[in-house]
């Protein structure tokens, strides 16, 4: 069924506090909702092997969350029967001990761009609305059903795939579950649903799209773990593309064995495997992707670089000029992202259905037919410039990272109320992660906030297609950071 939420307010983040993962304020707030699913998918799958726990009961808990007011507008498809039958067909094979993963029957949801057979897939538009029901599984659906997984719904994303913000006003905005009473905080977009029905405990692993920050903005907007993957790892089959130069899957999930073991499952047999080589390097790139973030998030990055340079990492700073080159190209000639997507939507600003479109997506459109820029320069130069990136990041052990935005996630009613003010913040909130996606870099972004500062991602990166050597990375960061003694971060 396509659920229409009003939208509430929430409460709640993700937090490493140097030992564990600890999801505040789930929906419900009910004292054994850990005892009856861990947040963390593998976890989850230990138990119902153990027999601890039944995969019906599992996905019964998980719909009767998506109902919860803290949920509002967090899926705009809620596929109850097959989320019924496919756990108690987990149920059965967990029965006889011949489970089909280390996922099966663990709840999951995709972003609402993923086709799921006997489901419109909305893509967030009304437009897209008044499309059939998908014959069939986009590939990743398919691979996620084939290894055991409960697919509990499809969730909200900006209209089209196309905002930083994770605004949408056909559906409702989902509260970012660090909001205060009242005062709703944007979920960072586009896969606005998928890291929120992580954040809340809804899921342990959700499915987006990244196009140019669209898992790395609300992982870090709601205080969980975003991979990007890079291009073409997994199948674009049944994905409505954005801008199919540069469009991405990702996953978001609070463990990075949950993002590894998904990874496996959805990489397809060709994509690239560039293992490690030795020492990690941490390269801090020196110019805006740092100095451009607000004080508050520059002091915890550092604090946080610091943290790991206590426990061995090597950590050093580094004028990379390809990072520099490619903004500034964007910045006069315009981004492959706006012009795809204005290639493909564009049709929109002379139809009917004009009055039908987010505002937001409808001025970023209106915006490149006025401007028409030379983003031919731009694609000339990509493949150029991502060479030149991995050259200067050196051998294969380095990895880039900044944070993954440079400011808080922003309340979201002044934004609804200036289109001025909402216009600059969406293109704040995707400079980082939009450049880096041009390069071609893959990346994971780690929750590193804590209840003082508010959620806050650090971002690693890789060059293109060193995937596996950047998710070993991470879960090196990852461990690194929860066996630390200070508390970190969340311990007060």
């Amino acid at each position: 069924m396509n659920t229409d939420r009003q939208q509430q307010p929430g409460h709640g983040g993700c937090y490493f506090d140097g030992h564990d993962v600890h999801l505040e304020s789930r929906p419900g707030g009910d004292a054994d909702d850990h005892a009856d699913g861990p947040s963390d998918g593998c976890a989850t799958a230990s138990r119902l092997a153990a027999g601890d726990l039944d995969a019906r009961r599992l996905t019964d808990h998980a719909l009767q969350r998506t109902q919860h007011s803290r949920a509002a507008w967090v899926f705009i498809t809620v596929t109850a029967e097959r989320a019924e039958a496919e756990a108690e067909a987990s149920q059965a094979r967990y029965a006889t001990g011949r489970p089909l993963g280390p996922l099966d029957g663990v709840p999951v949801a995709v972003k609402d761009n993923y086709d799921a057979a006997g489901a419109i897939t909305t893509a967030g538009s009304r437009i897209c609305a008044a499309r059939p029901p998908a014959r069939s599984d986009a590939a990743v659906v398919q691979q996620l059903s084939a290894a055991g997984a409960v697919l509990t719904g499809k969730t909200n994303l900006s209209e089209f795939a196309f905002s930083g913000l994770g605004v949408n006003p056909h559906y409702g905005t989902p509260a970012n579950p660090s909001s205060s009473p009242g005062r709703p905080l944007v979920p960072g977009g586009s896969s606005s649903g998928s890291a929120v029905a992580v954040a809340l405990g809804i899921v342990p692993i959700a499915i987006g799209t990244d196009t140019s920050g669209s898992v790395r903005i609300p992982a870090s907007f709601c205080g969980v773990i975003g991979y990007k993957a890079s291009e073409n790892r997994y199948s674009n089959d049944g994905m409505i593309p954005l801008a199919p130069t540069l469009d991405c899957h990702g996953v978001f999930a609070t463990s990075m064995r949950d993002i590894t073991v998904t990874d496996r499952l959805l990489a397809q047999p060709s994509a690239a495997q560039v293992p490690a080589t030795g020492p990690l390097r941490l390269v801090v790139p020196v110019g805006e992707l740092v100095t451009d973030c607000a004080p508050g998030i520059q002091r915890r990055f550092a604090q946080v670089l610091d943290v790991l340079a206590d426990q061995g990492v090597h950590v050093e700073e580094r004028h990379l000029p390809a990072l520099d080159q490619a903004q500034s190209l964007m910045d006069q000639h315009g981004t492959i992202v706006a012009a795809e997507a204005h290639q493909r939507y564009g049709d929109v600003l002379r139809c009917a259905q004009r009055d039908r479109i987010d505002p937001g997506v409808l001025r970023r459109l209106t915006e490149h037919a006025r401007r028409q820029p030379r983003v031919e320069l731009v694609h000339q130069a990509m493949h150029p410039l991502r060479r030149q990136l991995q050259a200067e990041l050196g051998d294969g052990n380095a990895v880039l990272v900044c944070p993954a935005v440079r400011h808080l996630a922003p309340p979201l009613e002044p934004l609804l109320a200036d289109e001025h003010t909402y216009d600059l913040t969406n293109g704040r909130t995707l400079r980082t992660t939009m450049l880096l996606s041009y390069l071609g870099m893959p990346g994971v972004t780690l929750p590193i906030g804590t209840p003082t500062t508010g959620n806050i991602g650090f971002l690693a990166s890789a060059p293109a297609h060193h995937d596996t050597r950047l998710l070993a990375a991470a879960t090196f960061l990852e461990t690194t950071l929860r066996r630390t003694d200070r508390p970190f971060p969340g311990g007060g």
